[in-house]
């Protein structure tokens, strides 16, 4: 996985990753022409990639030492790294139903990397609601399964469409007002994000750190597009009038699940 980052201006909490070989494979879990199994197989691989990218910069760190089969032959075989630090409690949150994959790629790889009994898995059910001219004008909440405090814990929501930043802003106010305990971190990890929802993140919830794989502002002018990300952030636009993400991939939700409501 490429470690380099899209240069944007839309502050140092945001972080785009800007890889080839990731933007082909999401480039293939766009096309209309990408169906069910395929369409569960990219989108495991694409998260699995993009939670290594949120562990390599949002992980406490420590130096690890390990003796390698080597160690049998020579005082030399010992290797000493920096790993995540095993004892730093991870929460990652299901936003049903499109996070419901995601999120379980996310707590299978934390799982790898951290002491599990420092990891665990919450599930928030929620939607966004629209009017009769299909705007959204807020979310739906129904229910949620939250094992826990979020005391000094990394929180993650891993929701592929960062879209107009209803439901994260809503699911972050629900740990923020009836889960016990302040977070470490915030961190909200997508596939795509538009310049329309890092601005209402920004707003609202301004400690959380973003990480994604693509900004789509498809919607802005010509001369908008050939600026730099976020150089003149007011003016672009990536939400079209069903506030759905330009180019995007469509409801990845009803994509997901085989299920068009």
């Amino acid at each position: 996985m490429s470690t380099h980052l899209l240069e944007h201006q839309y502050g140092d909490k945001v972080k785009i990753l800007n890889s080839p070989a990731l933007n082909g494979l999401l480039a293939q879990l766009s096309s209309p022409d990408t169906v069910q199994p395929r369409i569960n197989q990219l989108l495991r691989r694409l998260y699995g990639a993009l939670f290594r990218s949120v562990v390599d910069h949002e992980a406490s760190i420590v130096e690890t030492t390990t003796r390698t089969r080597m160690a049998e032959y020579t005082d030399k075989g010992v290797a000493s790294v920096a790993a995540p630090d095993p004892a730093e409690r991870w929460v990652l949150v299901d936003l049903a139903r499109a996070g419901m994959i995601p999120s379980e790629v996310c707590f299978d790889l934390a799982n790898e990397l951290i002491d599990p009994a420092n990891v665990r898995l919450d599930h928030v059910f929620i939607n966004r609601k629209t009017d009769e001219n299909e705007q959204v004008t807020g979310t739906h909440m129904s229910g949620n399964k939250i094992g826990g405090d979020a005391d000094d814990v990394v929180l993650v929501f891993p929701d592929p469409m960062g879209a107009t930043g209803s439901s994260i802003c809503d699911a972050i106010k629900l740990y923020q007002k009836d889960v016990d305990g302040t977070p470490k971190r915030i961190v909200c990890a997508h596939l795509i994000v538009t310049p329309e929802y890092l601005r209402r993140l920004a707003d609202e919830a301004p400690e959380a750190r973003v990480h994604a794989l693509r900004v789509d502002r498809g919607l802005s002018s010509e001369e908008i597009l050939a600026t730099v990300p976020g150089e003149r952030w007011e003016e672009e636009r990536g939400l079209n009038e069903r506030q759905y993400i330009v180019p995007g991939a469509g409801g990845l939700g009803e994509v997901i699940n085989n299920s068009f409501v």
